[in-house]
């Protein structure tokens, strides 16, 4: 949206003031400096011209004594400084007003003229901001809707003005939202009363969080703790719509911090990006295996992987190769953020440096699948993919049976029975856990990560044994792809960013980047610990079922509702 650049024009009696006091009563960008404004710019152009003289002589004489031009002094050090310093000052003092020229219309030519001659220009009057209609209310269409909304929705529903252009073209997210949304109900002849459109911050998600909003999804947020890990107390904010979850994963935060608390260790931190190449011969791709994974070439190839970011470091290189075609898996760290972006970018500075040593290379795509994103594979689960994470702790006997109302065998042989040897006979790939993706999916879309990505980061094993002769349980998960970012993506959004905020890791961390995403990593993982000791339990104590009738069921008359 272009922003007009105005001069203020003085109330008349402030004008009346400033002609009776004169200039000095008129307060100028220029006081602010330490001396007249003349002359510091006489100072600053001195110093430029001195500063430039003897540098200019300097060099002369160093082409002639053939001394390199790169060893100075320490007085052509001052003069650099003082080169730079002046060149800055003289280039915003006068570049400013350059600019202000080019901006400046006829409009601003009118209001200087009225100005200088004393007279006031007449007021012109502020336009509203234009809103359609739509926006007042979520319900149907009204009656009759503004001329030029009309003539736009009529134009998106002919097909002759794109939907998604509406934001770009009004510059008003949520009249475009509007007039996308009767658009859409008379093209399908359906209502959507029951989606709010008012209420929501649409040009927060412009360009990067959803394209094309014809309003929101409200979704209930609710928090499960105090749960307490590595000696601080949480609240964990989980969004879904399946009655029992958050209940039970409270009761599961409870009987941990009843025995103590559990404790978390982020063991591997590395989000992956693979490219996949295709090669005139296995032979050659075999060349180019070799050459990524020779540790002598990692430094060189970490200095231009890390030029994508201050905060993108690669780890290492993995490749795999399938007949001709190389399958190059780069690992790196991403700071606070997720990193999918970042590592991308990275791996496109080390493609294009490999395109001059092996020009028969042909890059088939950014991504080959052997990252893996959003998809169950063995490679996250052996290799790890994002932080890396094991959450452990110790149920005393008592807790068991008062909390959890059942006893610490049963737990360890349904654990047994059902999450190691159950999961095996189904050939699951990562899923030895009870319901793990439940609480990932609801911290995911509470605190604004990719909920896609809960496929790969559900991956988590539980194991539960017994402990202390028996009488205690001990219980750990291991979730070697969790991942998680506090900045950007949907972590930038007010509802999302005040669960993040709930949990003490919104935005970046500064004194140690990384560590409010680990921090995140960790709570997912302790949160599913409370979820699978929780329902495990309900298993063995065979409360699963009554729990769900009595808590995940509707006591609505539906009958009476339709």
């Amino acid at each position: 949206m272009a922003v007009e650049v105005r001069r203020r024009v003085p109330a008349p009696h402030a004008a009346a003031r400033g002609r009776g006091t004169g200039e000095k009563g008129r307060v100028q960008a220029g006081d602010a400096l330490p001396l007249p404004i003349r002359h510091t710019n006489l100072i600053f152009s001195a110093l430029f011209a001195a500063s430039l003289a003897y540098l200019m002589r300097r060099w002369r004489e160093k082409i002639r004594t053939s001394t390199p031009l790169h060893v100075v002094g320490l007085t052509e050090i001052f003069a650099i400084c003082g080169l730079v310093a002046s060149l800055i000052y003289l280039l915003s003092f006068f570049g400013i007003a350059f600019v202000q020229s080019v901006v400046s219309n006829s409009d601003d030519e009118e209001e200087d003229f009225l100005i200088a001659s004393g007279q006031a220009p007449p007021p012109k009057p502020k336009p509203a901001p234009q809103q359609c209609a739509l926006l007042q209310s979520a319900g149907g269409a009204p009656e009759k809707m503004p001329e030029e909304d009309e003539e736009i929705v009529a134009g998106v529903v002919a097909g002759k003005i794109p939907s998604y252009v509406l934001e770009t073209r009004l510059g008003d997210c949520r009249r475009a939202a509007g007039i996308r949304r009767e658009a859409l109900r008379r093209i399908t002849g359906r209502e959507i009363d029951g989606l709010p459109l008012d209420g929501f911050d649409y040009a927060s998600i412009l360009g990067q969080c959803c394209e094309m909003p014809v309003g929101y999804v409200q979704l209930p947020v609710g928090v499960a703790g105090p749960l307490v890990l590595d000696g601080c107390r949480l609240y964990v904010p989980m969004a879904t719509t399946e009655g029992c979850l958050i209940a039970s994963t409270n009761r599961g935060c409870k009987a941990i911090a009843e025995s103590g608390g559990a404790s978390s260790v982020v063991y591997r931190d590395g989000m992956t990006r693979a490219p996949v190449a295709r090669f005139p011969s296995a032979r050659r791709a075999a060349e180019l295996k070799g050459f990524l994974e020779n540790p002598a070439n990692f430094d060189t190839l970490s200095v231009v992987f890390n030029r994508s970011s201050r905060f993108a470091r690669l780890q290492g290189v993995k490749c795999a190769m399938a007949g001709r075609n190389l399958y190059m898996r780069f690992t790196c760290s991403t700071g606070d953020a997720m990193g999918m972006n970042m590592v991308s970018k990275g791996v496109q500075n080390v493609l294009d440096y490999l395109q001059d040593d092996f020009p028969d290379m042909d890059v088939v795509s950014i991504s080959g699948n052997f990252c893996s994103d959003k998809k169950s594979a063995a490679v996250n689960w052996i290799e790890g993919r994002g932080k890396s994470v094991v959450c452990e702790a110790v149920i005393r006997e008592e807790v068991v049976q008062k909390v959890l109302k059942t006893n610490v065998q049963s737990l360890v042989e349904l654990n047994v029975i059902k999450n190691l040897a159950g999961s095996a006979v189904a050939g699951a790939l990562g899923g030895f856990n009870a319901h793990a993706s439940n609480i990932v999916t609801a911290i995911f879309i509470a605190t604004g990560q990719d909920p896609a990505q809960n496929v790969e980061s559900s991956q988590c094993i539980t194991m539960l044994e017994a402990v202390n002769n028996g009488r205690d349980l001990h219980i750990s998960v291991t979730m070697p792809s969790i991942e998680v970012g506090t900045v950007g993506g949907g972590t930038q959004l007010a509802s999302q960013s005040a669960c993040l905020d709930l949990l003490g890791v919104k935005g970046a961390n500064r004194e140690s980047p990384g560590s409010n995403a680990r921090l995140l990593a960790t709570v997912v993982a302790g949160a599913v610990l409370a979820g699978e000791l929780s329902l495990i339990s309900a298993q063995a104590a065979g409360h699963l079922v009554q729990s769900h009738m009595k808590y995940n069921r509707s006591s609505r008359d539906m009958s009476k509702v339709a």
